[in-house]
């Protein structure tokens, strides 16, 4: 509540004679106007006086409780736009319309070492939230928090297209936006009783089409870097059934690994088929958390 200044009563009229009590207070009144003024410049210049009480309460939006699971980003800060000139791939994986297309998905695509499916409907919780939702929402939450901070995101898939791409398609992409980091997003379908994180990283190899040995050492970077950051955030646990225990899984049956040319991870954010994961991974707010923590992992990366 702002300060209004002492109450002062209107001047009396002018007497013949004034006697020395009313001179000293015909003195005071000044004085008292003069530090109430000073008194409301400073507070308007941001300042605050010595007799005020310091604010105990959220000093900025970022101080604020988590919000309710919408779609926003991180305040802007100082240096909101150090990834300027900075582009990120982020590929949601699967398609919430795969289903509907099973002929396309299933036909073979090179992944670099031999042939696979073009791409999976994905798993889902036991109530129906299917992963290709999941990857979605987090991936353009991810995108709001990247940009706020000058960064050109990419992506491989905006729920604009009826199905796919497919993951040669996918690591194409990344390739062609000569992106500085990307980021496929999953959630896994493993056993109840099979909890937490991991992040899957490409293995060294140099055969048919797939050549990672360029992107193995920034792809294991930038996915420490997001597995400390997602588990920071979200205070997830690593892995418990893969990984051992590291949070870091490496794999050389990924067409979307394989073929990349640009630093690339996979992160699987948790298990659909858990009670306690998918309990998390059903929630905005927890969605919006996970975000944040890849964001971050992200932008450590870039900043060297």
């Amino acid at each position: 509540m702002s300060y209004v200044g002492p109450d002062f009563d209107a001047p009396e009229p002018r007497r013949p004679r004034r006697g020395p009590l009313m001179i000293a207070a015909a003195a005071l009144v000044p004085a008292a106007l003069l530090g109430w003024l000073v008194y409301e410049a400073v507070a308007d210049s941001g300042g605050t006086p010595a007799s005020a009480t310091p604010r105990t309460g959220p000093s900025s939006a970022a101080d604020s409780p988590a919000d309710d699971g919408k779609l926003t980003g991180s305040p802007a800060a100082a240096g909101a736009a150090s990834l300027k000139g900075k582009v990120v791939l982020v590929d949601p994986g699967h398609n919430p319309g795969n289903f509907r297309h099973t002929t396309e998905i299933n036909r073979k695509v090179d992944i670099g070492t031999n042939r696979k499916e073009c791409d999976t409907t994905g798993t889902s919780t036991n109530s129906g939230y299917t992963e290709a939702q999941f990857t979605l929402d987090v991936a353009r939450r991810l995108r709001t928090i990247l940009e706020q901070q000058g960064a050109t995101v990419k992506f491989t898939q905006d729920g604009d297209r009826a199905w796919g791409p497919c993951v040669d398609e996918r690591a194409h992409i990344g390739n062609a936006a000569h992106a500085d980091a990307a980021i496929s997003i999953h959630a896994d379908g493993a056993a109840q009783g099979d909890r937490g994180f991991h992040v899957i990283l490409p293995a060294s190899m140099h055969q048919g089409s797939a050549d990672t040995r360029p992107i193995v050492g920034p792809s294991r970077a930038l996915g420490t870097r997001i597995r400390d950051g997602f588990n920071h955030v979200t205070g997830s646990p690593l892995s418990n059934y893969l990984g051992k225990g590291t949070g870091l899984v490496v794999r050389s049956d990924l067409g979307g690994l394989n073929l990349s040319t640009v630093p690339k991870v996979f992160i699987e954010c948790g298990n659909m088929r858990d009670s306690k994961d998918a309990a998390l991974l059903t929630s905005g707010a927890w969605r919006q958390k996970a975000a944040q923590g890849i964001s971050e992992g992200i932008v450590s990366f870039l900043r060297g």
